[in-house]
């Protein structure tokens, strides 16, 4: 039996020089990033969106339970519905995360004062 086929083979990830490959190559990695993009919504029960642009410009998005809604929670600082306990997770690591870059922002601060005070 003689293999015709080069079969699955690594691709070197660099930009596409043919442009009919280029936009076929999109179409099915676009429906394959959408298609993983549902099973997480489905599997893990989130709210998700996706926008992607084509090489030609053309928008393409993806949304459960729509793409408006995710960004409008995402701009407005609205949570999702919380089902199990991951968003108090989350918001705990933010505000930690806050709370540390706070500090730093204040001994940078206080450092720069230090400095102006020896050079005046």
């Amino acid at each position: 039996m003689d293999r015709k086929g080069k079969g699955c083979q690594k691709i070197e990830m660099v930009k596409m020089s043919n442009e009919t490959n280029l936009q076929v190559t999109f179409s099915k990695r676009r429906a394959g990033l959408f298609k993983k993009a549902s099973e997480l919504s489905t599997l893990c029960d989130v709210d998700i969106a996706m926008i992607v642009f084509s090489p030609s410009k053309k928008a393409f998005s993806f949304g459960h339970p729509c793409v408006k809604k995710v960004i409008e929670d995402f701009i407005c600082d609205n949570p999702p519905r919380d089902t199990s306990g991951a968003m108090t997770l989350i918001e705990t690591h933010r505000n930690s995360r806050i709370h540390e870059l706070n500090m730093i922002l204040t001994q940078v601060i206080n450092q720069l004062k230090i400095e102006k005070n020896r050079n005046a």
